[in-house]
């Protein structure tokens, strides 16, 4: 009888190491969460912020290492967008809270490019000074030096609006690089189509001053 209590004994102990081990390992598990982004204030969670007293807004995205290699249209897309993973920034905010933070802040979109037009037509709407930056960067970069040209020709980002063809089409487009009748911003040196369809120009990250893919970057707006 003592030798049948003990060898219960032996299994119930071990049972329950297991059971504890096991349960250790889940709770791990369960509290193992993603490195947090932020930056500048900024955060997933708050991607975006206007800056009234300085004119400005500024918006949370990620370097998309992809595009230090290849060319693209897209300088910065919304994540959720079904155009996300196709430009050189990622961003964090979706389309419509990018319009109405720019609204916000009092800028004027041109509201003047269309389907039909698109390809002989340059954006309208406020310029903006678009700089980026990033933790323990060298200094604050101008669009034209994180973003090449093929021509050499200036990036001129100007607010096209577009916000209804914005919440239709569900791109998620921010930034884009030739004028856009769906991006919120775009670049008015281009009509529609000079990179894609005329290849006319193409566009890349600079990888000698732009950080790793993933790098978390803030992009600001200030109107000329």
């Amino acid at each position: 009888m003592k030798k049948k209590m003990s060898v219960v004994l032996v299994v119930v102990i071990s049972l329950s190491l297991i059971l504890v081990a096991g349960c250790g390992t889940n709770t791990t598990n369960t509290n193992t969460t993603e490195k947090s982004i932020s930056l500048n204030g900024l955060t997933k969670e708050s991607p975006i912020k206007v800056d009234k007293a300085a004119n400005t807004v500024t918006y949370l995205a990620q370097v998309n290492g992809k595009f230090l290699n290849e060319p693209t249209r897209h300088g910065s897309v919304y994540v959720g967008g079904s155009n996300g993973a196709k430009s050189i920034f990622t961003g964090l905010v979706d389309a419509e809270k990018f319009y109405n933070s720019l609204i916000e802040a009092g800028f004027q979109p041109g509201n003047n490019m269309t389907f039909d037009n698109m390809e002989k037509t340059n954006v309208a709407g406020d310029t903006f000074d678009v700089t980026v930056t990033w933790d323990k960067a060298p200094k604050v970069y101008k669009l034209d030096e994180v973003v090449k040209d093929s021509n050499g020709k200036p990036i001129v980002i100007r607010f096209g609006g577009n916000l209804k063809n914005a919440q239709d089409k569900k791109t998620g487009c921010l930034i884009c690089l030739d004028s856009c009748p769906v991006g919120i911003v775009s670049n008015s040196t281009y009509t529609y189509g000079a990179v894609e369809k005329r290849n006319e120009v193409g566009f890349i990250g600079n990888k000698e001053v732009l950080p790793p893919d993933g790098t978390p970057v803030a992009i600001t707006f200030k109107k000329k």
